[in-house]
C-alpha cells in the first residue's frame, strides 16, 4: 500500500509541471496580440509545449513580426519559470521519492534547464537584433525550445503512464489476494 500512496505523492506534481501558468491564460493572435482564451483551454495542460512548438515553426517562417517572437518567448518564459519552480519542489522532496519517481524528476529537470537556456538565449538575442530573426543561431534556439518542450512532455507523459501502470497493477494484485482468502 506505501507504493501505491507514495506514487500519488509526485504523480499530480509530474502532471502540474505543465499546466499553463495562470498569468499566460490568453493565445496570442498571428500578428503577436493576446487574446482571451476560454476557461476550458486554461485547464489542459501543455501549454508550454504549444507556445514552444509555435516557436519552432517561427524557425522556418519570415511571416511573423519580432513582436510575435517576442510574445511568445515571454508565454515560454513564463511556462518555463513555473516549470522550474515546481521542479525545484520536487527536488526538495526528491529523497522520499521512489527510484522511478527520482529519475523522472532528473529527467525532468534536465529537458526544463534546456529549454531555460535556449528561451534566455533567444531572448537575449531578439533585444539586440530584432530584424535578424533567421540566423542560425537564433533558429537553432527556437528548435530547441520546441524540441525540449516536446521531450519534457514526453517524459511527463510517459511517467504518468508507468504511474497508472503500477496503480493498475497494485489494484489488480490487491484484488487477487482478497480473491484467494
Amino acid at each position: 500500500m506505501w507504493l501505491l500512496q507514495q506514487s500519488r505523492f509526485l504523480g499530480p506534481e509530474l502532471y502540474l509541471l505543465l499546466r499553463r501558468p495562470r498569468h499566460l491564460n490568453h493565445r496570442p493572435t498571428c500578428q503577436g496580440g493576446p487574446q482571451q482564451s476560454s476557461p476550458r483551454s486554461r485547464q489542459k495542460p501543455g501549454g508550454l509545449e504549444r507556445n514552444a512548438e509555435t516557436l519552432g515553426t517561427f524557425a522556418s517562417n519570415p511571416h511573423y513580426s519580432w513582436q510575435s517572437h517576442a510574445n511568445y518567448l515571454d508565454r515560454v518564459k513564463g511556462h518555463i519559470n513555473a516549470v522550474g519552480e515546481r521542479t525545484g519542489e520536487l527536488q526538495r522532496i526528491r529523497h522520499a521519492a521512489l527510484p522511478w519517481q527520482q529519475q523522472a524528476i532528473t529527467e525532468v529537470t534536465s529537458h526544463a534547464a534546456q529549454v531555460a537556456a535556449s528561451t534566455q538565449a533567444a531572448i537575449l538575442h531578439l533585444r539586440e537584433n530584432q530584424n535578424r530573426l533567421f540566423v542560425p543561431e537564433y533558429r537553432d534556439h527556437l528548435t530547441t525550445i520546441a524540441d525540449s518542450s516536446g521531450d519534457m512532455k514526453e517524459t511527463v507523459d510517459k511517467f504518468l503512464d508507468y504511474e497508472k501502470t503500477q496503480q493498475k497493477f497494485q489494484q489488480l494484485q490487491n484484488e487477487l489476494e482478497l480473491a484467494g482468502e
